[in-house]
Formats: structure tokens, C-alpha cells, sequence
């Protein structure tokens, strides 16, 4: 029976002759040799199939042809798709953390789309540096005396450990022994760039006094590293940055470095939202380093920013691994337009501050145009209520803001089920569920999205 199924698979010749082999090659605009390769794949699992004792219903050719067109429908398709977020969460990182500006995106698209000056000054008409680029913005909007920028924040800690620490020891507290995104531990990117690990207080508690006894002659760097992903509370004690540059003292061999992780440059705590540490309060404490995130807090592309001291920073730019973790053209001209939005008192242009300051009643307003327009749709329970948004990112992990969500009920689908479909739609709306009913968080919905959302909701009526 086996023998027999298997002599009734067309051979691939005879599949090329086929009028599918012509149709499918003209409509997913594709060579003979491409569409080839995707028939002997497909006769290859038909043929494991029937080995296993799998019993196939149905014309073979026809069988072979619909998962040979599957395949090319499913490679024609972007992989890395637009998403609308419904979750309230600001800084999804599964959604791609912080949403550029308008500037950003047209300064990307401008020079994505030409030739630049990345590494050419045009003043001399001779090789420039990358560095220059985005430098002396991050200075004004910092204070700091240099800075440049590399893939992300754990490529900065990692370059700073191994440029100024590697077989030396780094002094940190225990309780700031963080794990980030990834299962990425501190400990363990400092092992990686070959600095040894010197721990001090304990979990909850770290004074001055540990600091200054753990101090020897293989010293290189005091490290604060800041716990944006979690909080400790209670009996707890820290030692400030201030604390850690009269530690470090006249140590010329002594560095204090301190990893903000977020990379907060608007002060939200102003507004009542969380006690996130400011780039240049920090650096105005004194200490030599700090690195953050361009894509969290800040608002901008992917990137690690390193800010500080003159010496230090044009020590890294030498380093050979900067070339390894330097970034593109692109990520270049997003932080520009990113940086130079703060320097022109505009953080609200960034949509990532933007969605943290937005308030109730602009948030209610577009929950209200959503309601009234699929209130025709009889499938539909919806109500307005008052629920809080989350930050995310592994940043203010104890922060909420209130907002206003649309709270829906479908006739006949589950909140499961009509989560599923929204999330599996074009563009793909990610909600939360609650109980019998989904969430649809408007602080991270945008006024040009309600379109588009209000056609997902069409679509599952006309379905089903």
C-alpha cells in the first residue's frame, strides 16, 4: 500500500509541465529554479509523510501545489510586520520599545534613501568620524564633555568594563547585581570583558564604609548600577553618586561609572511619575561615566549613549572593539532628530514622552470616537472604564498611570478567541483580556490608528 502511494506522487517534471507551475510563477513573480526548489520540498514531505504511515486524502498534485503555493504566500509575507498596541504598555519591548518621532522617521527615510557624510567631512573634503555626528547634541542636551553612542546600552557597559577595567577589579553593590532583558545578568557581562567582580553590602543594604574597605591597589572602577527593572523597599540603603566620587577621591586610577539603564532626559518625576534618575543630574554629581538606552525612556532608536569625561570617552573611540558595536547611518539620524527635539524644549514631539504625559481627557476622546463608531455593530459590547497603564521596558517597574480603556464583550466569541483574531488580523492589534472581555488601552492608540482599528472590528463582524 505504501509502495503503491508512493508511485502515485508526480514526479517534478511532470509538476514543471503543469498550467499551476505557469500561474504561480507569474503571480508571485518568481524564477523556474526558486519554484523548482519549493517542489521537491514539498514531494519530499509527502513522500516522509506516507513512510510514517500518514494517510493522505486527495489528489496528490493538488495536495502539492496548495502547500507549494503556502510556502511562497508565507515568504512574499514582511516578516517584521506593524503592530497596533492595545496593552497600554508604552515601552512594549515585544512590540519594539519606543515609537519614533515624525522627524526621526523622515531623517531615516532621508538618509536611507541617499548617499551621506557618515564618515566624510565635508568642510575638508576628507575622511570624518561617525563620532562627530550626534556628539555635540548629546553634549548640550547632557552637560557632559564628550559622549558617543554604540549598538545599546549592554554593549556600553560591556566596552567600558573591558576598555578601563579588564583584569582589574570592579567594585558594586549587591543589591545592584541586575538581570535585564534576555536572561543578561551584570555579573556575567563583567565576567565576559574579563573585569573581576567585587561585591559589597548585601541584597538590601550597601554604606560608604564598604566601599572605602573594599578599595585596594587593583581598584579600577566604582559601578552603580541603577535597578530599573525592579524595586527594593523597606529597610534599604544606597550610596549615592555624590558618595561614590568623594570615595573614588584623588585616586587618579580610580573611575566612577554608572550604568542609568533607562536613559532619562525629561524629568518625569516633575509630572508626578516615578523618581527615574536625569542623565545630567547625574552627571552633574561628578562621575566619570554614564551610559543609557537610546529606545527606552529616551524615545529614540536602539543604541547605547555613553556621556562623560573628555579623556575616558576619546579613550573608548580608540578602542578596537567600537568598531565592532558602532551603529549605522540610520540609528544616527534618528538619535539626531531624537536629541535635537530636547535641545529645542520639544520632548513631546517623542512619542515615548508624549504617551507618559498624555492626559485623561485627550486619552477618553479617542476611546469616545472609537465607541461611537462601531457602536452600529450589533456583535459588539463596549464600555469606557478607568484601568492604568504600565511603562514597560524594564523601566518604573512600580509605576501606573490611570487611563481609559474600551472594555469589549463579542456575542459569540470568547475573549481568548477574539484576542486571537485581532492579534492574527492586518495590522495585527494586540489587547489584554479581562475575565470574559478584552481591553483596549488608548493611551498607546493613536489618532491615526482609529481607523484602522475600526476596520479589525469590521472585518470580525463580517466574519464572525
Amino acid at each position: 500500500m505504501m509502495n503503491k502511494s508512493l508511485r502515485n506522487i508526480p514526479p517534478v517534471h511532470e509538476l514543471q509541465r503543469d498550467a499551476m507551475f505557469i500561474k504561480l510563477r507569474q503571480k508571485y513573480d518568481v524564477q523556474d529554479e526558486v519554484l523548482t526548489v519549493h517542489i521537491r520540498k514539498a514531494l519530499e514531505g509527502m513522500r516522509s509523510d506516507i513512510k510514517k504511515g500518514i494517510v493522505i486524502d486527495g489528489e496528490f498534485a493538488e495536495i502539492i501545489w496548495n502547500d507549494v503555493e503556502n510556502k511562497l504566500m508565507e515568504a512574499h509575507q514582511n516578516r517584521l510586520k506593524r503592530v497596533i498596541n492595545g496593552t497600554g504598555t508604552i515601552l512594549h519591548t515585544n512590540l519594539g520599545r519606543a515609537r519614533l518621532s515624525r522627524e526621526a522617521v523622515n531623517r531615516v527615510s532621508e538618509v536611507a534613501a541617499n548617499y551621506s557624510n557618515l564618515e566624510y567631512d565635508i568642510e575638508s573634503g576628507s575622511r570624518g568620524s561617525r563620532h562627530d555626528l550626534v556628539e555635540d547634541l548629546i553634549k548640550d542636551v547632557t552637560g557632559a564633555e564628550a559622549a558617543m553612542v554604540v549598538n545599546n546600552n549592554a554593549a556600553a557597559v560591556y566596552l567600558i568594563l573591558k576598555a578601563f577595567a579588564k583584569g582589574k577589579e570592579v567594585i558594586v553593590s549587591r543589591g545592584q547585581l541586575v538581570e535585564i532583558g534576555g536572561s543578561f545578568r551584570v555579573s556575567s557581562i563583567m565576567e565576559e570583558s574579563g573585569a573581576k567582580l567585587v561585591e559589597v553590602g548585601t541584597t538590601n543594604k550597601t554604606h560608604a564604609k564598604d566601599y572605602y574597605d573594599a578599595l585596594t591597589g587593583e581598584t579600577a572602577m566604582l559601578l552603580k548600577v541603577h535597578t530599573s527593572n525592579f524595586k527594593t523597599i523597606g529597610f534599604t540603603k544606597t550610596v549615592t553618586s555624590e558618595e561614590l566620587v568623594e570615595i573614588a577621591g584623588n585616586r587618579e586610577d580610580v573611575m566612577v561609572y554608572e550604568d542609568l539603564g533607562s536613559g532619562v532626559l525629561y524629568d518625569f518625576a516633575k509630572e508626578g511619575i516615578g523618581d527615574e534618575p536625569v542623565v545630567q543630574k547625574v552627571l552633574e554629581t561628578g562621575v566619570d561615566l554614564v551610559s543609557f538606552s537610546g529606545d527606552k525612556l529616551l524615545g529614540g532608536p536602539q543604541a547605547g549613549i555613553i556621556a562623560g569625561k573628555k579623556k575616558y570617552i576619546n579613550h573608548l573611540k580608540q578602542h578596537q572593539l567600537a568598531r565592532v558595536l558602532r551603529v549605522d547611518k540610520m540609528s544616527f539620524a534618528a538619535l539626531e532628530a531624537t536629541f535635537r527635539a530636547y535641545l529645542n524644549q520639544r520632548p513631546t514631539d517623542i512619542p515615548t514622552v508624549r504617551d507618559m504625559l498624555q492626559s485623561l481627557k485627550e486619552i477618553r476622546e479617542k476611546a469616545l470616537e472609537f465607541i461611537t463608531a462601531i457602536s452600529g455593530m450589533d456583535s459588539f459590547q463596549a464600555d469606557i472604564i478607568k484601568e492604568y497603564s504600565m511603562v514597560g521596558g524594564g523601566t518604573m517597574p512600580d509605576v501606573t498611570i490611570p487611563t481609559y480603556t474600551v472594555k469589549m464583550r463579542h456575542d459569540s466569541l470568547a475573549a481568548h478567541v477574539l484576542a486571537e483574531k485581532l492579534r492574527k488580523g492586518t495590522p495585527s492589534v494586540i489587547v489584554r483580556t479581562s475575565g470574559d472581555a478584552i481591553l483596549l488601552d488608548f493611551r498607546t492608540i493613536t489618532h491615526g490608528e482609529l481607523p484602522d482599528l475600526i476596520k479589525a472590528m469590521e472585518l470580525l463582524t463580517y466574519r464572525g
